[in-house]
């Protein structure tokens, strides 16, 4: 690409913004020019606005420091210098649908980490190895939005990326039955140990709305498009329970499957490692090479060994065997704050850049 892309963050102060920050450091196709927030934050430099509250392993890059934090409510001053913008507000459901539309309404693509406009019928929610071909009911949205090249694009939520890329990898020996059981980092609630030291040795057996989320969102990704509306698949049948553990990176799931034709677990594993899809034969910057690996050892995957593979890009599954009730069980292993948010979004953007959707204003 000759020309960068400006980029803006909206909540980039926040956990999740910081990941973006983080991520699109040195990006070949993307530059981060402007970084919103809350007014309390506005008119502060990113370095001030964030204080001690930086959370990334890495250093905070040299290149935000000194950028002025927006108002994110301001949001034609904001949308005047970018090309599009990655969305991590803190905001209610409906504050956030209506600021994600009104930046749309700018002609601004909206690429979102957050829930609100999950299960607006003309919004794609993509894995773009899964369902990238769900970016065409773009154009309904743009009509419904009156506009031409503003439009709301969002990632489904973290705790599916664990097992949903299987169920698409599998799609053939027909998926109809699973039960699901997420072990989920802290860092999914925006949170670290030193702010929340009660999960410190501590498992809390309850995450607001997430079993809805982890039952439903898969289908919503397995699902077709038609003609201003994603449909949901009607198949598999999922029930889920989620877990909050003691663990600072990496959603893990224990996983059941009843097939329609039950495959053996050689196909199973073949399927697995064979999966791709349009990052890998485009070859987008943030593309894992290598989407699924498959570990034979009977103690894998575990968190240290393999929440980074492939830069926390890449799902690793393991212990996939037969089982007494059910056709196969398996565990699975994403990154949730990389795969699962801040870099599963960046990689739709580059999709959807890749596609002609978001260029150069």
């Amino acid at each position: 690409m000759e020309q960068k892309l400006r980029v803006g963050i909206l909540g980039a102060t926040g956990m999740v913004g910081q990941r973006f920050i983080s991520l699109l450091e040195d990006h070949p196709w993307f530059e981060v020019v402007t970084v919103a927030a809350s007014p309390r934050s506005a008119g502060k430099t990113y370095e001030e606005a964030v204080g001690g509250r930086w959370k990334m392993t890495t250093p905070m890059p040299e290149a935000v420091k000194n950028l002025a934090v927006l108002n994110v409510n301001e949001v034609e001053k904001v949308a005047a210098t970018v090309d599009f913008v990655f969305s991590a507000v803190d905001m209610t459901k409906d504050e956030i649908k209506a600021i994600e539309e009104a930046y749309a309404k700018t002609e601004t693509p909206v690429v979102s980490n957050n829930s609100a406009h999950r299960w607006t019928p003309d919004v794609p929610m993509v894995v773009p190895e899964i369902n990238v071909e769900h970016f065409g009911i773009i154009d309904a949205q743009k009509k419904r939005l009156g506009t031409t090249r503003g439009f709301i694009a969002v990632k489904p939520n973290c705790s599916i990326q664990s097992y949903t890329p299987c169920l698409a990898a599998w799609k053939e020996f027909g998926p109809k039955e699973v039960v699901a059981t997420t072990y989920q980092a802290i860092s999914g609630a925006g949170k670290t140990f030193q702010d929340w030291p009660e999960m410190v040795e501590n498992i809390i057996p309850y995450i607001g709305g997430e079993e809805e989320k982890s039952e439903q969102e898969p289908l919503r990704v397995l699902g077709t498009v038609g003609e201003d509306a994603i449909i949901k698949a009607d198949a598999p049948k999922i029930t889920c329970q989620c877990i909050r553990v003691p663990v600072l990176n990496g959603h893990t799931a224990a996983v059941f499957v009843n097939f329609e034709k039950k495959p053996t677990k050689e196909q199973l594993i073949e399927k697995l490692l064979s999966f791709k899809g349009f990052p890998q034969e485009a070859e987008l910057p943030s593309a894992p090479k290598q989407f699924i690996q498959y570990r034979e050892e009977c103690d894998r995957p575990q968190v240290k060994m393999d929440v980074d593979y492939e830069n926390g890009m890449g799902v690793t599954i393991g212990r996939l065997r037969e089982d007494s009730m059910f056709d196969f069980k398996f565990v699975g292993l994403s990154h949730n704050t990389v795969r699962g948010a801040a870099g599963g979004a960046v990689l739709c953007a580059e999709a959807l850049t890749a596609k002609g959707y978001i260029a150069k204003k």
